[in-house]
């Protein structure tokens, strides 16, 4: 028996273009009944990271996939297809590395390899939608001789940042000395620098802060005023906005505000023409405002939600939903008075006529730094196997 431990370094979320580092450590593990004959052999070891695409058959309509090669390779048990069993097709994957072949562990000893691989910065980020999922996962095989192989799946989350690839490393200082031994750790540097980068250009892209001032009316008139100070937020931030109906002719009894994502399939794919787009609500803020001047709300942004993205098959959007409820009639007929003595009581009326409407938002959403994101993972940074 030998026990495989796989650990992802830094936590089970990366952005596109990381140095993805897992350390994968083989044990013999000592018991009672060990002896120095109770060695035990592995052939190989390999690892490679594969995203897989699953679409639901309801909603999108898929070419067909050569995916037959797949399934003719995993009945040959000498191959290492890391997507072997696993629904849907494979989209991405990295070149196999091999991290050792024939091992030898004596009882009570253990090995461990480090596996390093630079995520693709032309992939889809990790999504789980209603008509969609990404899934990244980095597969380690390995195989005693004369027996199957075995596959250990560490899954883990990609955050995408467009534009990142684009940026252009400042040069070193002129006073810095060259050598050409140095490049690849100068590259290590620079793949360091990538996550620190990274929050550095969100930090710019959502901190920028104008007034954005939004009449809300309807056909009868003006209800009111909505202000929001930008558009454009990272995953985890609040969305705050306030309202000012003190201004507005038609009263507003009741608002709600929800935090959606839109996910619509690419027109070419889409199994019905003209089929619905998917709404997911993230968070949602709802108030009753009769004879209320001023309001506001606060709506978190989750850190497991997907920022918005686009590929060839999906689309993922965020937005403000707006509802109100007004009054059909003018504000003073929203209270009656309920006696004639001196202590004058109001009260609301039994029955009123009412209008509603609602008004979407576009708002940005972006990735934030896949360390913070790693806190709420669902996806653990340890996984384990015996062969």
């Amino acid at each position: 028996m030998i026990e495989v431990l796989a650990k992802l370094g830094r936590g089970p979320v990366f952005l596109a273009g990381e140095v993805l580092e897992c350390v994968i450590t083989f044990t013999n593990p000592l018991s009672a009944s060990s002896t120095s004959a109770s060695s035990e052999m592995l052939a190989w070891a390999s690892a490679q990271i594969h995203c897989q695409f699953h679409a639901s058959e309801n909603r999108v309509a898929l070419p067909p996939s050569d995916g037959s090669k797949h399934d003719v390779q995993a009945e040959n048990e000498t191959v290492f297809v890391p997507n072997r069993g696993e629904r849907g097709q494979c989209i991405l994957s990295t070149p196999p590395k091999i991290l050792f072949c024939d091992l030898r562990l004596d009882p009570g000893e253990s090995k461990s390899y480090s596996y390093c691989e630079t995520l693709p910065v032309d992939g889809p980020p990790s999504f789980r939608g209603q008509s969609v999922k990404y899934v990244y996962k980095l597969t380690i095989g390995c195989q005693r001789v004369n027996s199957p192989i075995k596959l250990l799946r560490v899954p883990f989350r990609v955050l995408v940042l467009h534009g990142l690839k684009d940026y252009q490393f400042p040069q070193d200082e002129a006073v810095a000395p060259s050598n050409p031994f140095l490049e690849e750790e100068e590259g290590l540097k620079k793949d360091s620098r990538l996550a620190d980068l990274a929050t550095e250009l969100l930090m710019v892209a959502t901190s920028r802060r104008s007034l954005h001032l939004y009449n809300i009316s309807n056909t009868r008139g003006k209800v009111g005023t909505f202000c929001i100070f930008k558009t454009v937020y990272k995953i985890g931030e609040d969305v705050i906005g306030t309202f000012n109906f003190s201004e507005g002719d038609i009263p507003c009894l009741q608002f709600s505000v929800s935090l959606q994502t839109e996910e619509s399939i690419q027109e070419e794919f889409q199994r019905r023409r003209g089929q619905p787009i998917s709404f997911t609500v993230h968070a949602r803020h709802q108030e009753s405002c009769l004879h209320t001047a001023q309001s506001s709300f606060s709506l978190p942004i989750p850190l497991s939600s997907t920022p918005g993205f686009t590929t060839n098959i999906v689309s993922l959007k965020w937005r403000l939903h707006f509802e109100f409820v007004t009054s059909g009639e003018s504000s003073g007929t929203c209270l009656v008075r309920g006696s004639q003595s001196e202590a004058v009581t109001w009260t609301g009326v039994e029955q009123m006529e009412v209008d509603t409407f609602s008004w979407d938002l576009p708002i940005k959403v972006l990735p934030t730094n896949p360390i913070l994101a790693s806190y709420v993972s669902q996806f653990s940074s340890t996984n384990s196997i015996t062969i």
